[in-house]
């Protein structure tokens, strides 16, 4: 069984005349804004670690377009963050410091670097596909490197000052406004992305990871499908980049290194891939886990993450919860 299977297509639900009926685009993302926000005023403490989990939240949810929902394995989807991540902080540093702009040029520099890539990746499957994402990543990231007038190389990117959001919004030391901005950036784009996988496009794209021949035979153009799911994932993957940048004020080689990679492809398998929110679902629980355990014993806390992750590949969740609504049905 593949790591990276979806769901199914066919509704577990049917309306009153026989016709399939599906769970409204807003309901997953208007209770991850509920969930959201009860968390960040019940632990005003941990304002730091909600917004790296809402922008890591944004990342594997980008991870998952290209994982979950095209069948395409990658390794390098840390590219589009970190070029997302880098253009918005040049932007706040060198032109302006307005939030939303930069949010808008992170996006951009993601879409820009998906597709030119993805022009030339997607003509490649499998394991050809896989290492030549890596081979992408290393490339940018050794550009990152050596372009040190424009990324400030070892010591990264600093320096500069978000200015206020919307004209009226100051970001304050304490990081309450970074979590309400990073939250509301998730859900706005959890919605957008609900809608697009639900949309004719992505059950199409759904429909090629199932069987690429057969949507091949039936007129689908394969190729220009995944590359427009591609450049749309980077997008994302270059608005999380950005969110990172603006929230902690630094940009470093590492929001391009393969690790943030691995990591995020760790957090969508716990989570598991094709369902959008098991991306957040996920990405919670390894960043959660990984704050706890790191602070009881930062040498072992990767133990624990191997051991949920074997238990995850052996025993899907959604194979778990079929098992425990049968269990509980016989009971009753």
């Amino acid at each position: 069984m593949s790591l990276f299977k979806t769901r199914s297509l066919t509704p577990q639900r049917e309306s009153d005349d026989g016709s399939p009926r599906c769970a409204p685009a807003w309901r997953a993302p208007l209770l991850t804004l509920a969930l959201g926000l009860a968390a960040c005023l019940l632990l005003p403490d941990q304002l730091g670690l909600l917004s790296r989990i809402f922008i890591m939240g944004l990342f594997v949810l980008s991870l998952d377009l290209v994982v979950g929902i095209a069948g395409l394995a990658t390794l390098g989807h840390a590219a589009m963050f970190g070029v997302g991540a880098y253009a918005a902080g040049a932007f706040a540093l060198r032109v302006m410091p307005d939030p939303l702009v930069g949010l808008a040029v992170g996006i951009l520099a993601g879409a820009v670097l998906a597709g030119a890539t993805g022009a030339f990746l997607l003509r490649y499957q499998g394991f050809t596909f896989l290492m030549l994402t890596v081979a992408v990543a290393q490339m940018v990231l050794s550009l990152a490197h050596k372009a040190r007038d424009l990324t400030g190389g070892d010591d990264g990117l600093s320096g500069y000052v978000m200015g206020p959001l919307l004209g009226h919004f100051q970001f304050d030391l304490e990081g309450r406004l970074a979590a309400f901005y990073a939250l509301a950036v998730l859900v706005v784009i959890f919605y957008v992305a609900r809608r697009l996988v639900d949309s004719p496009f992505g059950l199409a794209v759904r429909g090629i990871h199932e069987n690429r021949a057969r949507m091949a035979a039936l007129g689908t153009p394969v190729y220009r499908r995944l590359w427009a799911m591609y450049a749309i994932a980077g997008a994302l993957a270059g608005a999380a980049g950005a969110l990172s940048a603006q929230v902690t004020s630094v940009v470093g080689l590492d929001s391009l290194s393969f690790s943030l990679s691995a990591e995020a492809l760790v957090m969508l398998i716990l989570g598991g891939a094709g369902r959008l929110s098991g991306a957040l679902v996920g990405a919670a629980v390894f960043l959660m886990l990984h704050h706890t355990a790191a602070s009881i014993n930062p040498y072992h806390w990767l133990f624990v993450v191997g051991g949920m992750l074997m238990l995850v590949v052996l025993v899907p969740p959604a194979k778990a919860m079929a098992s425990l609504r049968a269990r509980w049905g016989s009971r009753s």
